[in-house]
């Protein structure tokens, strides 16, 4: 096993790459208004999937836990690619959510790239919720919306 582990993890490395480069273009392509509710939607899922046993198999099914990885972020990236706008945004917040915490403390070194390149878009997100939002509340609203939902 210790030999198929670093080609595993290269080939999981790949496919959330080429997963990001069309997450990223979709969210490029949003309205302002929409990428202001995906960031609201994004932290929310973030957050809720923080809460759970194993924040990295969010959005995996309880008999599929034995998986080397979890498939919310297949499940994020099918509705993501929907032609219905919600349900395309609540996949792009999915993705974004269980790459996240896929990648965040990765012992293996082809998954960091993965993670500066999300955290990245996750902070243009922030940003510009922080801009929708600096009229109404203060700057910290991002972060309070988390922890209420």
């Amino acid at each position: 096993m210790q030999i198929l582990t670093p080609f595993l993890v290269m080939m999981r490395a790949r496919r959330l790459g080429r997963q990001f480069r069309d997450i990223e273009r979709s969210v490029r392509a949003l309205p302002k208004r929409s990428r202001e509710r995906l960031g609201t939607l994004t932290l929310r899922e973030i957050g809720q999937a923080s809460r759970s046993d194993f924040p990295h198999l969010y959005g995996t099914a309880p008999e599929a836990r034995y998986l080397p990885w979890g498939q919310g972020t297949e499940a994020g990236y099918e509705r993501a690619c929907s032609n219905n706008a919600e349900v395309a945004l609540r996949g792009i917040a999915l993705w974004l959510a269980v790459a996240y915490h896929e990648t965040k403390n990765s012992p293996h070194a082809s998954l960091q790239p993965q993670h500066r390149q999300l955290m990245q878009l996750l902070r243009e997100l922030k940003e510009v919720h922080g801009a929708g939002t600096a009229g109404n509340h203060n700057g910290n609203s991002w972060v309070q919306e988390s922890a209420v939902a």
